[in-house]
């Protein structure tokens, strides 16, 4: 499995490596490039979101239907030519467009499907828990490297270095990742987004994602500017919100594991999803109402705590209760909504800081957050399935384009290596069952 999850881990990781990196310094360096404005540099800064989340889709539904490696190489080739633009750029519309041209290479649905068609579902949660912490990982290191390399070098050597990690992971796609399965499945119509958004349990995951990515976007708005701005009457240096932000960061990561298994081993992800939405509440309702900085450092620690409970199930669900053939368009469309979150989560958090204090901020998002925590009671822990793999050449193909039953989830066929593969409820079926049902 690790051989498998590694490769693609390191690939979306070098990737984020090089979005992260400039976070620290672009809006300064942004503001001294021709035809700058402070609105203009807010959409920089997170217009590669917005351009993020109109191509998970397409990017999903491509990967679907002309294979993930080449989606994948696709997508870094416009991340490459992106960061090369943002690079050389000396005006702020050409890094604009370098910007956008970055988050245009939405390959993390692609990768997220490439886990999921790689890895058995058993174990798929312990693969997204290794996916979610290597992103952490690389926000780490760019926090601490990016505003050093950019002093030192300047803004435009971090863009170069972005770059050089695109590169990077292409190397790795074509040396390290395995060639996915062919899967030939019994549905042969394209999957329609109706069909996904129809699904109550595809649907409610698909808010789950975008609510924790936008509270995200908001957390990371509020916290440094409320700590550091004296009318909110905590008045910290800016070198010193690291005080909330360390002890934060590695009780999440501490917290991700736990989650992981208990979402996955005793199926009961729905209980994960409440409880980290019932931390996001407290965290908000903290962070809005103390006077206390030791409170509020610990209402920041209950969100990334809440947050990292999440990271490694959300896609892990969605995979599952996604069909075969549904896997890259379903991801495509939930990461294509957190992107579209995320963007809007920034704008409104700054809005309300300019229109509102503090408490009615936290009471606001806390209000919000109870109304999602209503919502997401109606979600459904997914079925246990077990999976029957027989060779293809023992099965009898007429047989088996018959088999209906109400505990069979899906069957399809596994080309590159022969297989046919049989999604049941296992509490309701027999396997040899199944076998004699469909055999020669």
């Amino acid at each position: 499995m690790f051989k498998k999850v590694l490769p693609l881990s390191a690939i979306l990781s070098l990737r984020f490596l090089g979005l992260f990196l400039v976070l620290p310094v672009l809006s300064v360096y942004a503001l001294g490039l021709e035809g700058a404005t402070p609105l203009l540099v807010g959409v920089i800064v997170g217009g590669y979101a917005l351009t993020q989340a109109i191509f998970q889709v397409p990017f999903g539904t491509m990967s679907d239907k002309v294979g993930r490696k080449p989606t994948l190489l696709f997508g870094l080739i416009i991340f490459l030519i992106g960061s090369v633009i943002c690079a050389y750029s000396t005006d702020i519309y050409t890094l604009m467009l370098g910007r956008f041209l970055q988050g245009a290479g939405a390959i993390g649905s692609v990768i997220t499907a490439m886990i999921s068609d790689l890895v058995d579902e058993e174990v798929r949660g312990k693969a997204m828990a290794i996916m979610g912490a290597s992103i952490a990982i690389s926000f780490a290191l760019a926090m601490g490297l990016g505003p050093v390399i950019g002093a030192a070098y300047g803004v435009d050597t971090l863009f170069i270095i972005t770059a050089a990690l695109a590169i990077l992971a292409m190397i790795l796609l074509f040396t390290k990742v395995p060639t996915p399965p062919r899967i030939k499945h019994i549905y042969h119509k394209t999957s329609k987004t109706s069909d996904i958004l129809k699904d109550p349990n595809l649907l409610n995951m698909i808010i789950i994602n975008a609510m924790q990515k936008g509270l995200m976007t908001v957390a990371f708005v509020l916290i440094p500017i409320i700590l550091t701005n004296t009318e909110y009457g905590f008045g910290w240096e800016t070198s010193e919100l690291y005080k909330a932000y360390l002890p934060a960061m590695l009780l999440g990561l501490v917290a991700m594991g736990p989650a992981a298994v208990f979402g996955e081993k005793k199926n009961k992800p729905r209980e994960i999803f409440l409880a980290s939405i019932v931390l996001f509440i407290g965290s908000f309702l903290i962070m809005g109402l103390t006077g206390s900085s030791t409170v509020f450092v610990v209402g920041v620690v209950m969100f990334f705590i809440a947050f990292n409970m999440m990271e490694p199930l959300v896609q892990s669900m969605i995979s599952k209760f996604a069909k075969v053939h549904q896997k890259g368009a379903a991801l495509g469309i939930s990461n294509s909504a957190a992107y579209f979150a995320t963007f809007i989560g920034g704008t409104v958090a700054g809005l309300f800081l300019d229109f509102t204090n503090r408490e009615t901020i936290g009471i606001s998002i806390a209000i919000i957050a109870t109304l999602w925590l209503l919502w997401t009671l109606k979600l459904q822990n997914p079925t246990k399935h077990s999976h029957l793999y027989l060779a293809q050449d023992l099965v009898d193909m007429d047989k088996l384009s018959e088999l209906e039953s109400e505990h069979i989830a899906e069957w399809y066929i596994n080309e590159t290596e022969n297989i046919v593969v049989v999604k049941y409820v296992s509490e309701a079926l027999e396997a040899d069952d199944i076998k004699a049902k469909i055999s020669k």
